[in-house]
């Protein structure tokens, strides 16, 4: 099971980079925007909005950025909040993630992304599979072996609720390496420190988590990276394997992007999503995606919605068949 996130998305990102050319600081764009973000400060969807908007106003192509913190719901206050409110936000752009896609399929949100307008997505997390330090699995053929050798003991954590992003992650990648993602043993933790713990005491096999998250571990010599669902290997983990090297033919990506308003004017749309193309080749933009550990997926418009369309039957027939829909 793929999701078909990775070269296409690359390359078409990289060949609307080429057609622009550097920022100037005289060369705004936008007047200004206001960020939405659908939870509390600190998080991913806070750090994303306000990158975004620090690298689009240092670089010139918007005025000013102001932010607005609404959790909850889960995102989904903040998801009705802009659709109720529509013809006064023209203004706003609220960031979001996979978990739009996830949450609207369960019904958690009466909403979903085609009741907003796309504008872009704009950076990505992959997930990655890690174990322990001292453990004796060292690839994805170890963790399968040990899976076929005894399956109940062999567990994979994750720091999501069953059903959700780590789970799901984790189920795919299993169920492309030919075993029914029904019978893979998933433990949810609350925390970081729990799973791993619980990596380390061999509560669980394996640990399903975000590349980045990966990295930092990886680099405090804390677990070693035995898979991850990237197209090709990334430059801050270059030993790391993908799943596609290793015969699993699974990519994924938690994207970040951004949506406006239903009924946002065509003029203002493609003024954010120029402001945003634009912004890619900014040295303001290269220091923030650097700083975070982002990697750059851009899916504009129409791609954006053929992205999350795709993502979305995956996701479903996923959880359809793990008994989540």
């Amino acid at each position: 099971m793929t999701f078909e996130m990775g070269r296409r998305t690359l390359l078409a990102a990289a060949t609307a980079f080429a057609l622009t050319g550097p920022a100037a600081a005289d060369e705004q764009i936008v007047d200004s925007i206001h960020f939405l973000i659908p939870g509390g400060a600190g998080g991913g969807w806070d750090g994303t909005a306000r990158g975004t908007g620090e690298a689009l106003t240092k670089s010139g192509l918007v005025g000013n950025a102001s932010y607005e913190n609404m959790s909850g719901g889960g995102g989904g206050k903040a998801i009705g909040f802009l659709i109720e409110n529509a013809d006064s936000n023209h203004g706003t752009l609220m960031v979001n993630s996979t978990p739009i896609v996830i949450r609207s399929l369960t019904g958690v949100f009466p909403h979903n992304f085609r009741d907003l307008t796309l504008v872009s997505g704009t950076i990505g997390d992959y997930a990655a599979l890690v174990v322990g330090k001292d453990s004796p699995i060292n690839s994805m053929d170890d963790l399968l072996a040990a899976y076929d050798a005894d399956p109940g003991s062999t567990a994979i954590g994750g720091g999501s609720v069953p059903g959700g992003m780590d789970h799901l992650v984790a189920a795919m990648v299993m169920e492309s390496a030919g075993k029914d993602a029904l019978n893979v043993k998933y433990i949810p933790y609350d925390a970081g420190g729990k799973a791993m713990a619980a990596l380390l005491s061999g509560e669980i096999a394996a640990l399903s988590t975000g590349f980045s998250e990966a990295v930092d571990l990886a680099n405090a010599g804390e677990v070693k990276i035995i898979g991850v669902t990237s197209e090709d290997r990334i430059d801050a983990a270059p030993d790391a394997m993908t799943m596609k090297e290793q015969g699993i033919d699974t990519t994924f990506v938690n994207w970040r992007g951004f949506f406006a308003a239903p009924g946002l004017p065509e003029d203002k749309l493609v003024m954010y999503q120029d402001a945003i193309a634009k912004m890619y080749d900014t040295p303001e933009w290269e220091e923030v995606r650097n700083r975070n550990g982002w990697v750059n997926i851009h899916n504009s418009g129409d791609d954006f919605l053929i992205f999350l369309e795709a993502q979305e039957q995956a996701i479903g027939d996923l959880m359809k068949k793990l008994g989540f829909l």
